[in-house]
């Protein structure tokens, strides 16, 4: 008995459909692989000249092409968030209000 046309034409289209869902896959994979296989750079290491005013203490550090943002906190638990430039100099100082 001959294969009706509607029900060859639904066989080649899953065929077209599961050949495409393959593809993505392997792409999605193939693009992971490369992206993760990419060296991170290296971070910026910290100027010595930077310190903190006295009695505040670092927290958090994140750093951007030419500063770094350095969270510290006080003894009076007030947070600050001071910007540097690449070189060691102070940019702008920023008061955390809760």
């Amino acid at each position: 008995m001959p294969e009706p046309p509607r029900l060859r034409a639904l066989r080649r289209l899953v065929t077209v459909l599961t050949a495409t869902m393959i593809l993505g896959l392997l792409t999605i994979v193939v693009l992971l692989v490369i992206k993760i296989a990419q060296p991170t750079p290296a971070p910026l290491p910290l100027p010595p000249e930077i310190s903190l005013p006295d009695g505040e203490v670092a927290t958090a550090i994140t750093q951007g092409r030419d500063w770094f943002a350095i969270v510290s906190v006080d003894r009076d638990g007030i947070e600050r968030i001071h910007i540097y430039n690449a070189d060691g100099t102070l940019r702008q100082d920023i008061d955390i209000t809760p």
